[in-house]
This record gives C-alpha cells, structure tokens and sequence, in this order.
C-alpha cells in the first residue's frame, strides 16, 4: 500500500491474520516473542546478507518489535511471526512491505534462525504469505531483492517460481562492506499470460 491508497487493507482487525501450515503457525508478534527475535535479529550468520547489521542488545529489538507494530498500525508493513505449530515458538519472520494496491505489486522477504534453516521451514512459510497475497489482498506481482551470495535464499525463491530481473551493484553498505543486490520477480498465471501475450 502506498501513502495514498486508503487503510483498507484489514480494515477492522487490530492485528494480522494468523495463516497456518502442516507445521507452522504464520501470526502476529507479541511482547512474548521479544527474546525470540534478538535470537534471530542478533544473529551474525542470519543477518550476514541483509540491509542492516545485527542487532546488538535485547533494546534493538525492542525497537524492531515496536517498528513491527507500527508498521502494521500504518498498514506499511506486515510482518509475521513464523511460529511452529506443536509449541508456537516463533522462528522466524516473513514480511509484506511496500503494498501497492493501485499496481497489485508488492515486496516480500524472510529470516529463520540458524537453528532452524535447512528444514523446508521458509519455504513452507514464504509460500503460506504468498498464497494470502494473491488471494486475500489481490496481489498478481511479488518482488524480492537478495544479495547474490545468498544462494540458499536465491534458491528457494527460483523454486517458488521467482526469476531474475536485474542487478543493482553497490545498493547498500553495512558495516563497512558494499552489498549488490539481485531483484526477482513472481507473477501470478493471470499477469504472466498478459506478459507473454
């Protein structure tokens, strides 16, 4: 969603929906949750390929959790908690940000805990997210950007059908280090046959 498009999107509800998997419980982010992200958030392997570096106190990601919260409240940013199923603990994060309902188009990304990754986890989980894009929030193109070291994450998008588009060198630095960035593309059947016809 734009700054100009109308707060529409969950209109009424005072949290995201919970989305669930065979093994994962897709949900808003509660305080309980605070100790969960600096796991995650503080981690230099997990945050190794992002736009910022890791978080450094249990206060940042207070921050981050409060950011989460007002993204939601401003209906910019939705962020869900990947918890799983049997205990609700939450492992993860994956996000749709930059929602343009005028365009059908938005952005999505994801973290796992270290602990976590190699266990089909985010791709069950990015996959949940994007079957709600399409069909409750009418979205027809998701974008991500991935630095291109970040073979693991480039993978699972290719997998779930995301293609290259484009490089864009120098896009961030952090820490001291410049980062490029890869941007992939998804469409839904309907745009892809409108973009091949």
């Amino acid at each position: 969603m734009s700054t100009s498009d109308p707060p529409g999107i969950y209109s009424g509800l005072d949290q995201l929906p919970t989305l669930e998997t065979s093994r994962l419980r897709l949900r808003h982010l509660r305080q309980s949750d605070l100790d969960a992200l600096y796991t995650i958030f503080s981690d230099p392997p997990v945050m190794r390929y992002w736009s910022r570096p890791p978080k450094e106190s249990p206060s940042e990601a207070q921050e981050l959790l409060e950011q989460i919260w007002q993204g939601f409240a401003d209906r910019q940013l939705f962020q869900w908690g990947i918890a799983l199923a049997e205990d609700d603990q939450v492992i993860g994060t994956c996000t749709l940000y930059r929602l343009m309902s005028q365009h059908r188009r938005a952005d999505i990304g994801f973290a796992l805990g270290s602990a976590w990754q190699g266990q089909g986890y985010a791709f069950e989980a990015v996959s949940r997210v994007i079957r709600h894009a399409v069909e409750a929030l009418d979205v027809a193109k998701l974008e991500a950007d991935v630095d291109p070291r970040n073979q693991p994450s480039l993978r699972l998008l290719e997998k779930l059908g995301f293609e290259r588009e484009g490089l864009l060198r120098g896009r961030y630095r952090i820490a001291g280090e410049i980062q490029d960035s890869v941007m992939l593309g998804w469409w839904t059947e309907e745009l892809r046959g409108q973009l091949q016809g």
